[in-house]
């Protein structure tokens, strides 16, 4: 199977149901409202999947683009995906294992975009959330959007405050922001 991403783009999917890819419609009312901030940001792809999101970031004009993913087979794929897309001036890394544990790694850095895409029945969300603002690694102006279950109500954070939600059919996108 595969995806289309901006300008016609196609990347690799995993067959069978192992990742959720975001859908379309989804995907493009996340870069809808980020549009503006794209250019030159350093997005971090969290639970990547497919590695669509941190595709689409690159091809929309990102610096950086940093992934972490615990499926092998996933990470072969969004390598591939990253590969085909990226500039010799864009930046990606991709990160093996488990988000809880692996986030740590990355304290220190700085990302103006977060995109937390986990699977929808886990228990990642408040863990990864507080980990997220404890290790500060949202930039103080970016934002974060986590995809989850509508009907799902996601914590307020430490650190975190909620600036928007937004629901699309059985897909629910929380915006935060450091506080």
């Amino acid at each position: 199977m595969s995806l289309r991403i901006y300008g016609n783009r196609l990347l690799k999917t995993l067959p069978g149901k192992d990742t959720r890819p975001t859908t379309a419609r989804v995907r493009e009312a996340i870069f809808n409202i980020w549009q503006e901030r794209l250019g030159g940001c350093a997005w971090l792809d969290l639970c990547s999947g497919s590695g669509a999101m941190g595709a689409e970031a690159l091809v929309r004009g990102a610096d950086s683009v940093t992934g972490i993913e615990r499926s092998p087979r996933a990470c072969s794929i969004i390598q591939e995906n990253w590969q085909l897309v990226a500039q010799d001036t864009q930046k990606f890394t991709l990160i093996r294992g488990d988000v809880s544990q692996k986030l740590k790694k990355l304290a220190g850095e700085q990302f103006h975009l977060i995109y937390f895409d986990p699977p929808y029945n886990g228990d990642l969300y408040t863990p990864v959330l507080e980990l997220i603002a404890q290790l500060k690694i949202l930039h103080p102006s970016g934002e974060l959007a986590v995809e989850h279950d509508p009907k799902l109500p996601l914590p307020e954070t430490i650190g975190l405050e909620i600036c928007r939600q937004k629901t699309y059919s059985n897909t629910g996108v929380t915006f935060y922001q450091p506080s």
